[in-house]
């Protein structure tokens, strides 16, 4: 049976900095792939109003019998006897540009662009 000697229980320095040490590297790990998840879930949600505003365009330019050329306004797409019920916010920040009906709705964040 083996007994403990006066000064060697417990952890030393070294151990304790080695266990510190790759907490922080799992916790700096789990923070950049959160945050990449973030900005991707930020731009899909982003493209989805842009698809929206996209369709909300055709529809109204087909159901007024308005040219292909024809620029709706907010009060034609959005409301509640509009195509959207609300105008759709972008989650990244950024603002919409609607513009014409053949032309894609635009969002003032470069990397937010519909393919």
């Amino acid at each position: 049976m083996a007994t403990k000697r006066p000064g060697q229980s417990g952890f030393t320095l070294v151990e304790i900095m080695i266990v510190v040490a790759i907490i922080g590297l799992l916790a700096a790990i789990a923070i950049y792939n959160f945050n990449r998840a973030r900005i991707t879930s930020m731009k899909n949600g982003c493209l989805n109003n842009l698809r929206q505003i996209s369709q909300a365009k055709l529809m109204w330019a087909m159901d007024h019998k308005m040219t292909f050329d024809a620029v709706p306004t907010d009060a034609d797409l959005f409301g509640p006897s509009g195509y959207i019920t609300s105008k759709p916010v972008c989650p990244g920040g950024g603002g919409y540009i609607i513009g014409g009906v053949t032309n894609a709705p635009l969002c003032n964040l470069p990397e937010h662009v519909l393919p």
